[in-house]
This record gives structure tokens, sequence and C-alpha cells, in this order.
């Protein structure tokens, strides 16, 4: 029960996002670590929000909740899509799609992206199938739809297909029909690129979505990506990074992060703060801490250390975030 209403705070909160996706820019900063609540909203899975762990209400329980008059629309969609994936796990596929098509209609501008979002942070809990044909009912619904393309792409690199990310990412960029869906689309590709070590590609995508960027928070986590392909890449990381950041007050999480990458503070200061500052600590901070410890580790040419740093990235990070995949990438490669 715990874990259900765990989910069910941070899906709410996802979906206060999403009601804004439309007016906000793309801010990939709360979700690159853990999917927990957070008021600052990403792409698709847009803010990130929902646990790894499958929540374990059953069917009938979901039905009561839905039965309520009470509930918003808003809330009403969270709840069926969570039931929607639940009866897709045991194959009541027309059921499921009932849902969706419910969820298309009290929701209309908003409902592809709840549908995503609930798809790929489900797919954690294992049942990864599901979330596929969850997806791909949606899309019948809605061909080509941006936000449904980025909820496959997840999906697909939680199961390390990377190259057939990039095939569905290719495509969401190329349909992306705002600011916000192109944004979306062209930095997930630059985490599919990086982790097929396309790492050229990396920095151009990540350079396209810093473009329409406008605030320091929603810059900060591309340009450290941006770093990490670079230095991939064997070019100057540092430089581009100190130019891009300029005065800009690094103080607040994740902003640690880009002073260790800058080297004004160590590793092991930076694990003091990924453990005691209070918003690392919300956003799992000791998960990223590690993965940019390895990078910078690969950029001295310390692969021992790069190798321990990547290792416990994976140990630290669930598997539905985008710093476990880029580990796992790279550990392929050392």
């Amino acid at each position: 029960m715990l874990a259900m209403l765990g989910f069910l705070a941070a899906a709410m909160a996802n979906a206060d996002v999403l009601a804004q996706a439309n007016q906000s820019p793309a801010d990939p900063s709360p979700r690159e670590f853990e999917r927990k609540p957070s008021a600052g909203g990403t792409y698709l899975a847009p803010g990130g929000g929902t646990p790894a762990a499958v929540p374990s209400a059953s069917v009938e329980s979901l039905d009561k909740i839905l039965s309520s008059s009470q509930l918003s629309p808003v809330d009403r969609s969270v709840y069926l899509s969570i039931r929607a994936f639940q009866l897709t796990r045991l194959g009541r596929e027309a059921e499921s799609q009932k849902d969706v098509a419910e969820m298309a209609r009290i929701a209309p501008a908003t409902w592809t992206a709840m549908l995503a979002t609930a798809a790929s942070g489900l797919a954690g809990g294992g049942d990864r199938a599901a979330s596929l044909r969850m997806l791909d009912s949606g899309l019948a619904r809605k061909p080509g739809d941006t936000w449904l393309l980025l909820g496959q792409a997840e999906v697909n690199m939680q199961l390390a297909d990377h190259a057939r990310a990039l095939g569905l990412l290719d495509s969401a960029v190329a349909g992306a029909s705002g600011k916000n869906e192109w944004e979306s689309a062209l930095y997930l590709r630059g985490h599919a690129n990086f982790n097929l070590g396309n790492f050229t590609q990396a920095i151009d995508d990540f350079d396209g979505t810093l473009a329409g960027r406008t605030t320091p928070r929603a810059r900060l986590m591309p340009m450290m990506w941006r770093y990490a392909a670079q230095a991939m890449a064997r070019r100057d990381a540092r430089g581009p990074l100190a130019k891009a950041v300029g005065n800009q007050d690094l103080s607040e999480w994740p902003g640690p992060i880009a002073r260790f990458l800058l080297g004004q503070i160590s590793a092991g200061e930076l694990e003091v703060v990924a453990e005691s500052d209070a918003a690392a600590k919300r956003a799992n901070g000791k998960c990223p801490a590690a993965f940019f410890v390895g990078i910078d580790a690969l950029r001295r040419g310390d692969k021992q250390r790069a190798r321990e740093q990547f290792q416990l990235t994976q140990a630290r990070c669930s598997t539905v975030v985008n710093v476990n995949w880029a580990a796992a990438s790279q550990l392929k490669r050392l």
C-alpha cells in the first residue's frame, strides 16, 4: 500500500507538470537521477515522478477509486493510465484500450504525455513488454505522436536497445510539433547517441536542445551531458562548460557536479554534498555523482577508477534513469 501511495503522489506531481507542457520549456534536471516528485518538468516523463516498482494495486481497487465522481480530469487520467497498464499485464487488452480511449476523451491535450509517463515509469517494475504494448495502443489511436514515441524510446533504452530507441527518436525529432516536443526529443536522442558511442552526434543534440533554454536550471544538465560527450570524443570539455556556466551560482544541486567537472571541488567534496545536501538527497544525488566522477576519470585516462565509478552508478541508480543506461554503455567499452 505504501508503494502505491508513493506512486500516486509522484504521478499526481507529474500530472501537474504535464498540464502545463505546452506552456513552459522542457527542463530535464529533475528527472535526471531518480523518478521522484518535482516541481520542474522535463520531457515526456517529464519531470520524473514514477518510481521503479510497479504499484501493487489490483484492478479491482483501481475500479473502486475510478468510480468516484470527485476525481478531477487530471487525477482520473493518472489512475486510468495505471489501470490500463495493469489490464495490459493481465492480457485484457480490449479493456486497457478503453481506458486509453477514456484518457483521450477527458484530457485531449495531455493524454499522450501522461500515458507515456506511466508506461516508461511502470516499465521499471520489470514488465517492459506490457509497457510497449500499452504505448502501441496509444500510437494506434494517435500515430506518430512525439510523446508516445519518446515513451517507446525510453522503454527500449531500459532494455539497452539504444539502436531501436535512436530510430524512434529520429522520428520524434522529425515529427515534433512544438518547441517543447522538439527539445525533449532532441535531448533524449542525445542520450541514445551517447549510449551508442556516437559522441559527435550526441554533442550536436545536446547543443541543439540548449539553444532554446534560457534559465540556468534548464540549461545545466544538458551542459553537463554535453561535457560528458565531449570528454568521450576527446575534445576540450572543461572550456565549453566554463564558458557556458559563466558566473552562474552553482551552489544549488546539481550545480556542485558542474563545480567538480570544472575542477573547483574534489570528488570527495562532491560525495559529501551528494550525501548531505537536502536537494541532492531528494534527487538521489549519489547516483549522478558517481557517474560524473567516472566520466572525469575517463577524461584523465584512469580506466580502473572509471570502471569502479560506473559500477557504483549502477548500484546507486534505478534502471529507469538515463544515468544508469549511460554507465552501462560505458562499462561495455572498458
